[in-house]
Order: structure tokens, then C-alpha cells, then sequence
């Protein structure tokens, strides 16, 4: 599914091509046995950022990203520096939420799946918006 929104960037040598490596991932962990979904939200993470960036890096008035990795704040400057609108309200807790539990894999911690699952249903057609001012 993640594969199929990220298309556009299938194989592509940037940011956005790095976002859809992670989609692959993100499907390989839906389709496997793995239980702990860590792993499955570290990808879903690098997602993001990676594609916060690249249209940070190509449709925002400075063309640069910042080092950050909370997904939160390259939402607003996404908003602030180009012409991507959405409701920032809606996805900030969540995104805030996938950035925690990200490093929770990076440190071996068990994450509430469940909950996990609620913030993903909650941002999945965020990634809908991104991809369609992406390709605009």
C-alpha cells in the first residue's frame, strides 16, 4: 500500500526516492510475522521525514531542509516555507508520537502497538496530501 503512494519516487535518486525505500520496508513488515511493530514505525518515521525534506529541499522558498528529525516541526516549516497547505492541528500530536516511538526502536524498547496503529491510521492520508502537492 505504502509502495503503491509513493510511486512517483520509485527508484529516484533523492530524498524522495529514500522515502519510498522505506514504503517497500513499511509493506514488508505488514506482510511478515514480526509482532513488535518498532520496527514497522522506525520505517514509517524515516517515511516522513524523508519526504518532509525532499519537498522541503524542492518546493520551499529556501530549497533547504533543516537536520531535525522531529516530524512535527518539518510539517510547520513545510507549511510556513511553500505553498502545502493542511491542518496542522490534526497531525501534530501524531507525528510528534511517531517520532518518540522511532526511537524507541533505536533503543530496543516495546512500544503499545495498539496505540501506534491509531496515530498511523491518523497520518496515513497525510501521506496522500504530501504525494499530491509532490507531484503538482
Amino acid at each position: 500500500m505504502y509502495t503503491e503512494k509513493l510511486a512517483h519516487f520509485k527508484n529516484a535518486k533523492n530524498l524522495g526516492g529514500k522515502a519510498w525505500e522505506h514504503a517497500v520496508m513499511i509493506d514488508f513488515a505488514e506482510q511478515s510475522e514480526i509482532e513488535d511493530c518498532a520496527m514497522h514505525c522506525f520505517h514509517f518515521q524515516q517515511l516522513f521525514e524523508l519526504l518532509f525534506k525532499h519537498l522541503l529541499e524542492t518546493k520551499s522558498k529556501y530549497g533547504a531542509y533543516p537536520r531535525t528529525h522531529k516530524l512535527n516541526n518539518l510539517l510547520v516549516q513545510l507549511v510556513e516555507q511553500s505553498e502545502f497547505k493542511t491542518d496542522i492541528d490534526k497531525y501534530e500530536a501524531h507525528l510528534t508520537a511517531i517520532t518518540v516511538c522511532a526511537e524507541a526502536y533505536r533503543y530496543n524498547f516495546l512500544i503499545d502497538c495498539k496505540v501506534y496503529r491509531k496515530d498511523v491510521a491518523i497520518l496515513t492520508p497525510l501521506i496522500d496530501e504530501l504525494m499530491a502537492f509532490a507531484v503538482s
